[in-house]
């Protein structure tokens, strides 16, 4: 039987996926339909960003057929993005689209940067209920995306959806060779072409390109105001660009059982934003749920699907743009809404898990729950979760920390020893200062920290105050049980800190 590794690094090879008709034939199709679903997504982001559709669909091919080559996860989509569409906006609305394209330059070199720096291997310090609360999150806000095309259209629309819905059901069940929401796609835009149903279609979103995309450099004068204006957005850009991208390759790993190279991906869509850059692109990152439909719906698992998605996009739009403009809004909105219900995590909020859940793990998940809903961000909403889950955790660690006291008679004389035993840190610390009987301890006092760790310079601040308190009351005072990272963090620091 191979090893672990073996199978994994088999699984996301493109060339033995080149190797496998069948194979190739699951990432093609899995390629094609994220593309049909991307067009209208993505013309729906460049609203939101003030853009022309054109340059947010020019952005969404580049941008994926680049991380196929230059990402460190496999499989996943990089197109224009939700998020990144809010980052910018303002920026679009008060100094035009050049200002964007420069913008974009400054973020993906920063993406570049903080790759090189290791800032994606901080992504291991995300705990567990804040990626559930970042999947149900995304689940329900690709859910509520659809509701727009559910609202105030013809009465045709919802027994479309349902026929849509019901195919992308059925047909796992009959054959697995051809991904079932491209079934769905095809079957329901044959019949509204052939009976002439009136309903909203991908061309009511916006004018699809009519030709390929060319060169353009910003036209933006190199001066520090220039700077000053679109640093901000620049830094926004990558930081929530980075986070999502992770986030999501995180996810990918998990739903795939194959690793990823994180620090990969963080240049990865730094190098894949300034492709998309030269060519006016408006910047991107991880597309979650075109990346559900091609690992989940698509089983696909290597850079073949996410490179045919963008080369899809781009031949569709430029060539088929007709066809495509007559695909029925109601079949993309069946995908995505069985995309919104197979992605949330219906056992994180079942009754006997939740009974089960520490409150304060079930607290993180609805922090990151509602900040990505109030914020329609879901970096914003991560942060959150991981600040709420740093205080909680903060708040567990330091109420396990003991203090017993021990009265001996050593050589005659009295001897009280406060044993300390837990974790301390700035907030266990704090509250040691106020464990000890200064007054009416006897003149010899022992703190044995053998069942203690010193993690920070509070805690030496906090030793060091209460040595002084005693000192002031004419008391020895003796700290014993320290060794390793401990005593040297106390030798190093005690005395020291004013």
């Amino acid at each position: 039987m191979p090893d672990t590794l073996t199978s994994a690094a088999d699984v996301t090879s493109v060339r033995a996926a080149l190797r496998s008709p069948r194979r190739l034939t699951t990432e093609a199709l899995a390629g094609l339909v994220t593309a049909l679903a991307l067009i209208p997504e993505v013309i729906s982001f460049a609203v939101i960003a003030g853009v022309d559709p054109k340059v947010a669909l020019y952005t969404s091919c580049i941008m994926a057929m680049a991380i196929a080559f230059v990402g460190g996860r496999p499989a996943m989509v990089s197109a224009a993005a939700g998020a990144t569409a809010l980052v910018i906006a303002p920026l679009v609305s008060a100094h035009g689209i050049d200002y964007l394209i420069a913008a974009v330059w400054l973020a993906a070199a920063l993406q570049i940067l903080f790759a090189v720096a290791g800032l994606a291997r901080l992504v291991r310090f995300i705990p567990r209920s804040v990626m559930i609360g970042f999947v149900n999150a995304l689940a329900i806000l690709i859910f509520s995306a659809q509701l727009r095309h559910l609202i105030d259209v013809p009465w045709l629309v919802y027994p479309l959806v349902v026929a849509g819905l019901a195919m992308i059901v059925i047909v796992p069940k009959l054959t697995r060779a051809i991904p079932a929401p491209l079934v769905a796609i095809v079957v329901l835009t044959g019949a509204v072409a052939l009976f002439g149903f009136d309903v909203p279609d991908v061309s009511d979103q916006g004018e699809l390109p009519s030709g390929l995309p060319t060169w353009m450099l910003p036209d933006v004068p190199l001066t520090w105001e220039t700077l000053t204006i679109i640093a901000p957005f620049a830094l926004g850009l990558a930081l929530v660009g980075l986070l999502e991208s992770l986030l999501t390759a995180k996810l990918v790993d998990d739903i795939t059982d194959t690793p990823s190279n994180k620090t990969r991906e963080a240049w990865g869509q730094g190098v894949a934003n300034a492709a998309g850059a030269l060519f006016g692109g408006m910047g991107g990152c991880a597309m979650i749920g075109q990346t559900m439909i091609n690992v989940k719906e698509g089983r696909a698992r290597t850079r073949i699907s996410t490179f045919l998605a963008g080369a899809f996009l781009l031949v569709l739009c430029v060539t088929v743009g007709a066809v495509v403009g007559a695909v029925p809004m109601a079949s993309l909105v069946a995908v995505m809404l069985v995309i919104a219900v197979t992605t949330f995590d219906w056992h994180s909020v079942a009754p006997r898990t939740l009974r089960l859940m520490p409150r304060s793990e079930t607290a993180v998940m609805v922090v990151t729950v509602v900040g990505t809903l109030a914020t329609h961000n879901l970096a914003i909403g991560v942060v959150l979760g991981v600040l709420t889950a740093m205080v909680a955790f903060a708040r567990r660690v330091a109420h396990l920390t003991r203090v017993d006291v021990v009265d001996e008679v050593r050589d005659g004389t009295a001897e009280r020893t406060y044993r300390v035993s837990g974790e301390l840190f700035w907030a266990s610390s704090n509250d040691l200062i106020h464990r000890f009987d200064y007054a009416d301890d006897p003149d010899a006092v022992v703190i044995d920290l053998t069942e203690a760790d010193v993690w920070d310079a509070s805690t030496v601040a906090t030793l060091d105050a209460v040595q002084a308190k005693y000192a002031a009351r004419g008391k020895r005072v003796r700290v014993i049980g320290l060794d390793g990272a401990s005593l040297h963090r106390l030798e190093k620091l005690s005395g020291r800190l004013g």
